[in-house]
């Protein structure tokens, strides 16, 4: 253990016993000391946490660390990623400008976030084939499932997947992987425009061609936004096709399917359809359970959180990942700044008013249909999509689902994923019960407005 660790253990033990668990475990407990000189550097794990202490708590730092050492320092809170930024300013130029090479065998080179593995992705029935497909490539690439195109909406997963994939092969292989965003192929391809002092370029574009085309992975994230960029999408086709006659793995990611990407060359989207499609979708009510559970354990907040919290938060928000993961921050917050040892639906509820619920809990028109259906005839949403067969709930899934075509743009096969992952042929069943009922059932059809009107 060097001085710096050792200084900073006790500068912890001394504020632990200025602030409850809670307080101290949102604030104190994953910060670190980096260096003691004209002042002293603390590395914080989030931007909230910068100003936070810099604005609440800098006296009491400089007190408590004054205590410790015998003197004051100046306090300079940063995040690890700025500590990284500073310590290789020089390689990042030079990455920048093409003349790193080919990435390999080292996550760091290969642009990955190690962070993201297969064993922290959170697995459920939205994301359960799209996460055994990605496994099945990781442990065969190039010979399985090439290109791999993962859609769907922005949270739900797709960025983690890749990069597990992508950690996975640099773990057991020595294979060359590359991850980077369209816009990154984008920038290092104009950049083969700026020529040198003799009007030329051609070490560039041999250091771009190097880059993109001699490595066994390339894994390219959202690639809608190659759609402004056409003669960057000409330079992406011929390196598409290098890479898959010498049967390189590709690995790509979008927001919508290959088929509903406008601005794309059909011989590009042709291409991204050659191999494997795999939609990942919002996720249910237990998947979101079990994610907030997962981050609660990270966090050291379980003895805080009951169960009866985690189903109004994962009940609130039910669109994507991201704000699933961001409702539970801010109640978490919420409880630190107000100083509540318990937290409550009564506080979570207060933290989330007028925020999550109206940002992200109806952005999804079956999910509502769902909700209003299963209101009205005093169900749950799950038993709509449960495999139960009594008639007290198959006749208002039935008619969810006729709603859900008739309402929405969704196709047969989404509809049926929404329901519980059923057969699209068991979506079209439904809708043609509804329809003949309504042709002799009065009642019915005032029921469809009564729920029509609710929505």
């Amino acid at each position: 253990m060097n001085n710096n660790e050792m200084i900073w253990n006790k500068f912890l033990s001394l504020i632990k016993k200025r602030f409850s668990s809670l307080g101290y475990d949102t604030w104190f407990k994953d910060t670190y000391l980096y260096s003691l000189g004209d002042e002293a550097i603390i590395v914080v794990p989030t931007i909230a946490h910068k100003k936070h202490l810099g604005e609440t708590y800098k006296d009491l730092i400089e007190e408590v660390l004054n205590t410790v050492t015998g003197t004051n320092f100046p306090l300079k809170f940063v995040l690890e990623s700025e500590i990284e930024k500073q310590e290789k300013k020089e390689q990042i130029k030079v990455e920048e400008e093409l003349q790193e090479g080919v990435p390999y065998n080292s996550y760091k080179k290969a642009n990955l976030n190690p962070d993201y593995t297969f064993e922290n992705f959170i697995v459920g029935e939205s994301n359960r084939f799209a996460q055994a497909t990605a496994l099945a490539v990781a442990e065969n690439p190039g010979k399985m499932y090439n290109p791999l195109f993962i859609y769907g909406n922005s949270g739900l997963g797709k960025t983690h997947l890749m990069h597990s994939i992508g950690n996975y092969i640099v773990q057991n292989t020595n294979k060359r992987v590359l991850y980077v965003t369209s816009e990154t192929f984008v920038s290092d391809f104009l950049g083969l425009n700026r020529k040198n002092s003799e009007s030329t370029n051609f070490e560039k574009t041999d250091a771009f061609k190097d880059k993109y085309r001699n490595i066994d992975v390339l894994i390219i994230d959202d690639i809608q936004f190659l759609g402004n960029a056409p003669k960057s999408q000409e330079e992406f086709f011929h390196t598409f096709n290098t890479l898959f006659d010498n049967k390189k793995q590709i690995i790509i990611s979008s927001d919508n399917s290959p088929e509903d990407l406008k601005n794309l060359e059909e011989r590009l989207k042709t291409r991204f359809s050659w191999g494997l499609k795999v939609n990942i979708f919002p996720p249910d009510n237990e998947l979101r359970k079990k994610i907030l559970r997962n981050k609660i354990a990270n966090m050291n907040f379980a003895q805080h959180i009951s169960d009866d919290v985690i189903e109004f938060i994962a009940n609130t928000c039910q669109s994507d990942v991201r704000n699933l993961e961001g409702a539970l921050t801010r109640v978490c917050a919420y409880a630190t700044i107000f100083f509540e040892e318990e937290i409550t639906i009564e506080l979570a509820r207060e933290a989330l008013k007028g925020t999550v619920h109206n940002a992200t809990s109806m952005t999804n028109d079956i999910m509502k249909i769902q909700r209003v259906v299963a209101d009205y005839y005093n169900i749950t949403v799950e038993d709509l999509k449960s495999k139960k067969r009594v008639a007290t709930i198959a006749f208002p899934r039935h008619i969810a689902i006729y709603l859900s075509r008739q309402l929405t743009d969704e196709s047969f096969p989404k509809i049926g994923m929404e329901f519980g992952a059923r057969d699209h042929s068991t979506v079209m069943s439904s809708c043609e019960r509804i329809e003949n009922e309504l042709k002799t059932n009065k009642q019915l059809e005032q029921i469809l407005e009564e729920i029509k009107k609710k929505l």
